[in-house]
């Protein structure tokens, strides 16, 4: 795909898009409507995505010329009506999500793809089950499990197809969690950095982030300990050439 492309030209592309798909179910996307996105956070495009999967629309959030780029600082951020919308402070899901639009608004470019997995991927009714659990003295990862669920259901397959729809060559991704970064290189795309994404917490949401940390394996210190050794280090990828190599 030539680098010159905008994304208003992936829409007409993608018009008759099929394909095998990525990831277990084997989703694919293609890219409907690219319009302007002014916002209290920067200027951007935003871009909706179809899929053959289930009937939820994804987005992504785009500043500067991603096309064909690499090294593209990009944030995956799954829905959370209750934080995003609602403010909630159990959660730093509306933090992250504005400190990501900020950050991205300031760069030359980047991308926050906007995920319709609410609750961790199990749907806005089980989590407000799940935060019921939770008041009663589960942590978060001990509610999901007592619901049926795993810790964490998302699937990053249609984060992977929309990179790769927007023929993104590799990410510095924003994250704080390793699964992300695993998932997206199962599927082929090329993590290059990863851009530590750490917010100070609330009284409300504190415990909520200990469990992340010592239950789900997210890089999140509350011991004050610096790591500024491992968060400038690039990603490194098993089977892949380290970053500038190769």
């Amino acid at each position: 795909m030539s680098a010159i492309l905008k994304l208003e030209d992936l829409v007409f592309r993608d018009r008759e898009h099929e394909c095998e798909g990525f990831g277990q179910t084997r989703v694919c996307v293609r890219i409907v409507a690219v319009a302007d996105l002014p916002s209290r956070f920067g200027t951007f495009r935003i871009a909706a995505f179809w899929n053959n999967r289930d009937a939820k629309e994804h987005v992504a959030i785009v500043h500067g010329d991603v096309v064909g780029a690499a090294d593209v600082p990009t944030r995956l951020h799954s829905e959370c009506l209750t934080g995003d919308a609602l403010g909630s402070l159990r959660c730093d899901c509306r933090d992250q999500l504005e400190a990501a639009l900020v950050r991205i608004g300031k760069e030359e470019r980047g991308i926050v793809l906007y995920l319709r997995q609410e609750g961790r991927g199990i749907g806005l009714v089980n989590k407000i089950r799940a935060y019921q659990l939770q008041d009663k003295g589960l942590d978060t990862v001990e509610a999901n499990l007592a619901l049926g669920f795993r810790d964490d259901e998302r699937d990053y397959a249609v984060a992977a197809h929309m990179l790769h729809s927007m023929d993104v060559k590799s990410v510095q991704l924003m994250t704080n969690n390793p699964r992300k970064m695993e998932q997206l290189a199962r599927m082929g795309v090329k993590v290059t950095a990863r851009l530590p994404h750490l917010l100070p917490p609330n009284p409300h949401n504190r415990f909520y982030l200990e469990t992340k940390a010592a239950r789900s394996g997210h890089y999140i210190d509350f011991s004050g300990k610096p790591h500024l050794q491992e968060q400038s280090e690039p990603v490194q990828v098993e089977g892949q050439p380290e970053a500038g190599k190769g």
